[in-house]
């Protein structure tokens, strides 16, 4: 078989999957680049770049009178696709650093949303080119120029890719703090919140963007024409603080063919209540930062007696506030010490929480579903604008049968969420009961309790010879945490009160 018949008879996948792994051998080489960390932002702005270039080649065919959004200069059709008008070597590189990237993070949108010039320039304000080698540098290019995202098999293809590269990424950054949703645990969220066609969905801490993926795909099957899908795209709207999770966001988009993400970069935090509630919204799906701290002019947009540097709970009352105009509902990933905390401004913010909204739903999660990225416990929380909560249902996912814990080889899988999903009852939850895994807690009772939801399972013997030593180090953990928040409350008080 010829090289060319040979490449006509792969498959999509194996051939980009080829694409994928020769360019990552092409940046092991080079001397700029240290582990993933700096290997999937350099290949995420190139791979940007050539799609952002693709999709407008596409769109002047289209529609003859589109003017393209880059100067011509500065699109990947002109300065990267030829091999042999490109330049070479150390020219290559300076031209890159001197020319592209800065003429990229000059460019001037309109006040539009969505404008591609605005994002084009959010991207690359703080993108930069980590290659030495110029000639490393253009070997990559020519394995990115075979990737055609014109082609809705490359484009889908690439997307899954580009997913599985982003939990290597989660893995690779879990030393420096940063560790992001398993999509199962993600995919559970967007179903049972169900955003409906027409809604809108936030995510105030978007970070690589899986929330709003799986909330696009979930729109985007009950659209039934171009119209409907243009406004699942429209709905889905972010927040990124980060330079390198928003350009992360954006392929990640990108790649499920949203061309023009509302996805802006910046901190969600520096908007006031008063601004996040005229700036409503009807769902929100997001797992927040939690365990920092805020600076002090963020803290500053929050009320004086619900003021606290724990990001968490900070959020907390940002996501309240979106959802207040529209009365909308909310799946949220919240850490232990949300759940126990019952003193100061954190007692206060689940008082509001449990009296204006209803929260119908705490799912305690599994040891190890975010290990070893992070090992406190964590929960999902589910709540709709329209208290107060009458009474909580508690559902306590088990682990695997035979299992302690999960590992990054043996991580949480959607289908052990079978029995959970078919407890829930729909939209309206109905059908609800009791079993050896859910029970009913009465929200006055809560109330009486100073707002305590770190609630153990009535079903479950609580027996020490029984629990494994992981559960205990993380309740440790997690009890201590909340003894540390405490005493950071009542120095700020005491600071306050000076």
């Amino acid at each position: 078989m010829s090289p060319s018949a040979k490449s006509a008879a792969q498959t999509p996948k194996t051939r980009l999957a080829s694409v994928i792994k020769t360019s990552r051998d092409i940046m092991r080489k080079d001397a700029g680049l240290n582990g993933d960390l700096d290997r999937l932002p350099q290949l995420s702005w190139l791979l940007f770049l050539k799609a952002f270039d693709d999709l407008e080649q596409n769109r002047m065919i289209v529609d003859p009178d589109y003017r393209p959004a880059l100067p011509e200069e500065l699109r990947w059709s002109v300065w990267a696709a030829d091999p042999t008008t490109r330049k070479q070597g150390d020219a290559l590189i300076n031209w890159v650093n001197g020319t592209l990237l800065p003429g990229l993070g000059r460019l001037k949108g309109s006040d539009q949303a969505g404008d591609p010039r605005t994002t084009l320039a959010s991207v690359f304000k703080e993108t930069n080119n980590r290659m030495l080698s110029g000639y490393l540098l253009g070997d990559l290019i020519d394995q990115i120029d075979k990737v055609h995202f014109t082609s809705t098999d490359d484009i889908h293809t690439m997307a899954h890719l580009y997913e599985s590269m982003l939990r290597e990424m989660r893995d690779a950054a879990g030393d420096s703090g940063e560790f992001y949703t398993p999509r199962p645990v993600i995919r559970l969220m967007v179903e049972q919140v169900d955003p409906r066609l027409g809604e809108t969905v936030l995510d105030p801490a978007v970070g690589t963007g899986g929330f709003l993926v799986e909330a696009y795909e979930h729109l985007r099957a009950q659209a039934r024409s171009a119209t409907e899908i243009a406004k699942a795209k429209s709905s889905i709207i972010g927040f990124e603080k980060k330079p390198l999770p928003y350009l992360l966001c954006q392929m990640n988009l990108l790649l499920h063919e949203v061309e023009q993400p509302t996805v802006t970069r910046t901190n969600c935090l520096t908007f006031t209540l008063v601004d996040q509630r005229k700036a409503g919204v009807d769902v929100v799906l997001t797992n927040p930062p939690f365990g920092g701290e805020e600076e002090s002019s963020s803290l500053e947009n929050f009320p004086a007696d619900s003021r606290t540097s724990e990001t968490a709970w900070l959020f907390l009352q940002v996501v309240m506030a979106r959802l207040e105009k529209r009365k909308g509902r909310c799946g949220i990933v919240v850490p232990n010490g949300v759940l126990f905390a019952n003193e100061g401004a954190p007692a206060r913010i689940k008082k509001k929480l449990l009296t204006d909204f209803n929260l119908h739903t705490v799912v305690r999660l599994p040891n190890g579903v975010f290990a070893p990225y992070t090992l406190i416990p964590s929960n999902l929380l589910f709540f709709e604008y329209g208290g107060p909560t009458r009474d909580i249902w508690f559902y306590e996912q088990p682990l695997p049968e035979g299992r302690k814990n999960y590992t990054k080889t043996k991580p949480l899988r959607y289908e052990e969420f079978a029995d959970l999903a078919g407890w829930w009852g729909g939209q309206d939850r109905v059908g609800r009961v009791e079993n050896e895994h859910a029970w009913r807690v009465d929200a006055a009772q809560l109330a009486a309790d100073g707002y305590n939801l770190d609630l153990r399972n009535p079903h479950r013997v609580d027996d020490l010879a029984h629990r494994s030593p992981e559960e205990l180090v993380h309740e440790l953990i997690a009890v201590e945490e909340g003894i540390l928040a405490a005493l950071r409350e009542l120095q700020a008080d005491l600071g306050s009160d000076a």
